[in-house]
């Protein structure tokens, strides 16, 4: 019964933060994102950029030979929508950007948007689990979020974001700086 209070505060909050992770592996990468957040603020009344981390670049893993590295980056917004609506305009998003709904899993892709957290709302619905599940295992989603939420303790966590980050012991040269968000007129 809590948890369905809370889904009822989360439709009547004016403006919830929620954190997305964006990628991008085929085509022109970084226009690819500033375009996905675009048409994501066009397609949400109210929306607003709140911050986003740094551009990194990583190695493509579990793809095929020859796969693009990744351009990946973190952003903060906020919205007065629900969670769900919020998860259905990312795909809207990224099918606008030419993602197909059915796709192999790990295939390039111009856009990649995955909702890391909504506030303090915590969801394991078959198809919407926030926090994500594995994002404080992702030094690419890790490293941008670091970069404007480091103090950040995720729903059902004790770490800070930053904590986790330190705590990860693959090579951090994996992920590599290569430029900073520009918010632009959003």
């Amino acid at each position: 019964m809590e948890s369905l209070n809370h889904r009822q505060r989360l439709q009547t909050t004016a403006a919830i933060p929620f954190g997305i992770a964006l990628g991008s592996n085929l085509g022109d990468r970084e226009p690819n994102l500033r375009c996905g957040v675009e048409m994501l603020i066009q397609r949400i009344p109210g929306a607003c950029l709140l911050a986003a981390g740094a551009l990194y670049e990583t190695d493509p893993v579990d793809c095929a030979p020859g796969t693009q590295a990744f351009l990946n980056t973190v952003i903060e917004m906020a919205a007065g929508v629900t969670p769900h609506t919020l998860h259905a305009h990312l795909q809207a998003v990224e099918q606008a950007l030419g993602r197909p709904a059915q796709r192999e899993k790990n295939a390039p892709r111009r856009l990649d948007m995955d909702l890391l957290y909504v506030g303090d709302f915590v969801s394991d619905d078959p198809v919407l689990i926030v926090p994500h599940p594995r994002l404080h295992l992702r030094r690419f989603v890790l490293q941008p979020l670091a970069d404007i939420r480091p103090e950040l303790v995720l729903p059902g966590h004790v770490q800070t974001i930053a904590e986790h980050l330190a705590a990860l012991e693959d090579d951090p040269a994996a992920v590599r700086r290569v430029g900073m968000w520009c918010a632009g007129s959003y």
